[in-house]
C-alpha cells in the first residue's frame, strides 16, 4: 500500500483520539456546570466522569490495535494472522465499549437522571459500536479467507 495512504490513516487515528480526549477534558466542565445548575444531581458528577473515562480505555486500546494494523500495512504484512487478531481485539473492544454504554444508560434511568440528550448519545454510541463490531467481524472473516486461499495458492506453486 502506498505510504501516503497508511499516512492519511494513521493521522485520521491521532485526530479522532485527539477529539475523545478533547471531549474527556470538556466533560469535566459540563459535568461542573450541570452539578452546579441541577444540584439534586451533583452527586452523581464524579461516578458518571469515572464511568465516562472507563469506557475511554477500551476506545484507545482499539485505536491502538487499528494503528498497528496500519503498521503491518506499511510493511507488507496486511494478510497475516496477527492482522486477524488485532480485528478480533477490535472487535471485542466495541462490544464491551456497546455493554458498557447500555449498563450506564440503565443505570442512570434507574436514577431518574437520564436526560434526553444524554439517551441520544448514548443511543449513538452503542449504535457505531455495534456497527463497528459488525464490520470488524466481516472483515476478520474475509480475511481468514484470503489468508487461506494465499496460503493454498503459495502450496500449489
Amino acid at each position: 500500500m502506498k505510504k501516503y495512504a497508511t499516512f492519511i490513516l494513521k493521522f485520521a487515528l491521532f485526530v479522532i483520539g485527539c477529539i475523545v480526549i478533547g471531549l474527556c477534558i470538556w466533560m469535566v466542565h459540563v459535568a461542573a456546570e450541570t452539578a452546579a445548575t441541577y444540584p439534586e444531581f451533583a452527586y452523581l458528577q464524579y461516578p458518571v466522569l469515572i464511568y465516562l473515562y472507563i469506557t475511554t480505555v477500551p476506545f484507545f486500546y482499539a485505536l491502538y490495535q487499528a494503528y498497528t494494523m496500519i503498521r503491518y500495512m506499511d510493511v507488507g504484512e496486511a494478510f497475516s494472522d496477527q492482522t486477524i487478531d488485532r480485528l478480533r481485539t477490535i472487535k471485542y473492544c466495541a462490544v464491551i465499549i456497546s455493554v458498557l454504554y447500555v449498563i450506564g444508560s440503565i443505570l442512570l434511568t434507574l436514577q431518574s437522571a437520564m436526560h434526553p440528550g444524554i439517551a441520544l448519545a448514548s443511543i449513538t454510541i452503542v449504535f457505531a459500536s455495534v456497527v463497528i463490531a459488525y464490520f470488524a467481524t466481516l472483515l476478520q472473516e474475509l480475511l481468514a479467507r484470503a489468508i487461506s486461499i494465499k496460503k493454498e495458492n503459495e502450496c500449489t506453486v
